[in-house]
């Protein structure tokens, strides 16, 4: 398993040599990246664009880049995109003279609410894909039912063909590699 926390996971990306780091983090962040990219009004042809940018942006930065435990990694990475997507509205500002200064200040107000739930749950989400692949479908498919629902751990077993031991060990080992996963990441 590969280091979890965001401050292990920001030193080794340092290196730009460190693929697994690097893989683990556009693993992580693509998906949010883009979603954030989408909230601010740009198609998914442009949002794909602005992610590339960003990510080769944070490529270029983390080599330098310190982390203060003290900030949040997510908020400078949110800026970045926001700042990355203000230029590009600027830019066009410029060309067509009929976006205004207000209009990026709405995107970057109603962005903000919305960026903090979703960052979260996105966050969450993703990390429970990379996690999945370490257990059998049917104990995943009990494990994740029985973590996202009131359902009694008996039923949920008959229904998916497990032990209930199976279901509750397994939701112990997933809230483990989930903790490890987002250790550090949920600031």
């Amino acid at each position: 398993m590969t280091q979890s926390t965001s401050q292990s996971l920001l030193i080794r990306l340092r290196t730009a040599d460190d693929a697994v780091a690097w893989d683990r983090f556009v693993d992580l962040y693509t998906p949010l990246l883009f979603y954030w990219a989408r909230k601010t009004g740009l198609n998914s042809q442009d949002a794909a664009d602005l992610v590339q940018e960003v990510l080769a942006l944070v490529f270029q930065k983390l080599p330098t880049f310190q982390y203060d435990e003290s900030k949040s990694f997510r908020g400078w990475l949110r800026t970045v995109t926001l700042n990355r997507h203000r230029e590009h509205c600027r830019k066009k500002m410029l060309a067509m003279e009929h976006v205004g200064q207000s209009d990026l200040e709405k995107v970057a107000e109603s962005a903000q609410s919305i960026w903090d739930v979703e960052y979260k749950r996105r966050l969450v989400a993703q990390a429970m894909n990379l996690i999945e692949p370490e257990f059998k479908p049917a104990t995943w498919a009990a494990v994740r039912d029985f973590v996202l629902t009131k359902e009694h751990a008996a039923s949920i077993a008959k229904r998916h063909g497990v032990s209930v031991w199976t279901v509750y060990s397994a939701k112990t080992r997933f809230l483990e590699l989930l903790r490890e996963q987002l250790e550090g990441l949920l600031d």
